[in-house]
Order: C-alpha cells, then sequence, then structure tokens
C-alpha cells in the first residue's frame, strides 16, 4: 500500500531551485524534472524500502535522467525527502536536517 511521501521544507527549496534553473534555460527541460521527481516520489511511495542505504536512516533513489538524487527517510507514518540533492554536490550535506 502507498504510503504518503512528504518534502521537508530543504528539499523543496532544492526543487524549487533547480526547477528554476533548468526553467531560464528551457521550459520543456524544467517540466521533465518536474515529471521525474513526480515520478521518483510515486515509485518511493509504493516501495519506499527498496532503494539503497546511504545511512542507517537515509535512502536515495538516483533520478535517471538528471544528476539528482531524492535522499529520504522512511518514517511510521510516511516518507519525508530530506534533500534533492544534486551529485557533484557535497555529500551529506543534508545530515542536520
Amino acid at each position: 500500500m502507498p504510503v504518503e511521501v512528504r518534502l521537508h521544507p530543504s528539499a523543496e527549496q532544492e526543487l524549487r531551485a533547480a526547477y528554476l534553473w533548468y526553467l531560464e534555460r528551457n521550459e520543456i527541460v524544467a517540466e521533465a524534472l518536474q515529471l521525474e521527481i513526480d515520478h521518483a516520489m510515486e515509485v518511493i511511495s509504493g516501495s519506499p524500502n527498496r532503494w539503497p542505504r546511504l545511512t542507517e536512516s537515509e535512502r536515495r533513489y538516483v533520478l535517471p535522467r538528471f544528476p539528482f538524487s531524492l535522499v529520504y527517510r522512511v518514517k511510521t507514518q510516511f516518507v519525508e525527502v530530506i534533500a534533492v540533492a544534486h551529485q557533484k554536490r557535497k555529500p551529506s550535506y543534508w545530515s542536520n536536517r
């Protein structure tokens, strides 16, 4: 049974920043990013424990067409995406969230 997937406020800001960056360059690519994020959240919702662990409490879903990963924690009632992490950014910068 699918579980709710929520975005941490910082992850929401990261998603917005990435979307706007692509939007400045190409509206079609920006929309493709949003569709891929939506799909990733849907897939995670259906099987949150399927994706590889980063730490004991964090998992990662790598977007296939963009240089981003969704880093998330499986909670009792929902899944929380704590970072929309660019793959070239400092690793584990989200650990204080």
